[in-house]
């Protein structure tokens, strides 16, 4: 069984409450865990990644085990943990533009504090990401 974090207002689209448990046939990997999430809950295609290529969104993020696996390889394995229901693999939506406070790291950590349900290792994730 697989974790999955979902943003907010996918929670809403989805009809989620809270984590969402998939369950994933072979290799744990982002491709399975997302056509996994997209069969249980079709209304979702098209909102983690395009529908023709496969890739993520531009404002959609990946993190588990405290890293950022946005720019992972689709079919890379993703960590023991996630695979094994340990960790839960976060799907998080980014916000664009800043609050004029100048440095990246600001704006990053403004923006991500924002999420309101950020866990304290995609915090300390999101900390090695600003750097």
């Amino acid at each position: 069984m697989i974790r999955v974090v979902l943003p907010a207002h996918l929670r809403i689209l989805a009809r989620a409450a809270g984590e969402v448990h998939l369950d994933v046939a072979g290799q744990a990997t982002q491709r399975s865990v997302l056509d996994a999430l997209e069969d249980c809950y079709p209304m979702l295609r098209g909102t983690i990644r395009d529908q023709v290529t496969g890739q993520r969104r531009p404002f959609v993020r990946f993190f588990a085990c405290e890293e950022d696996l946005s720019h992972e390889l689709p079919d890379a394995p993703l960590p023991t943990a996630v695979a094994s229901g340990a960790e839960p693999f976060l799907i998080v939506g980014a916000i664009a533009g800043g609050c004029g406070l100048g440095g990246r790291a600001d704006t990053v950590g403004q923006a991500l504090s924002l999420r309101g349900a950020l866990s304290p290792a995609l915090s300390r994730a999101k900390l090695a990401w600003a750097a």
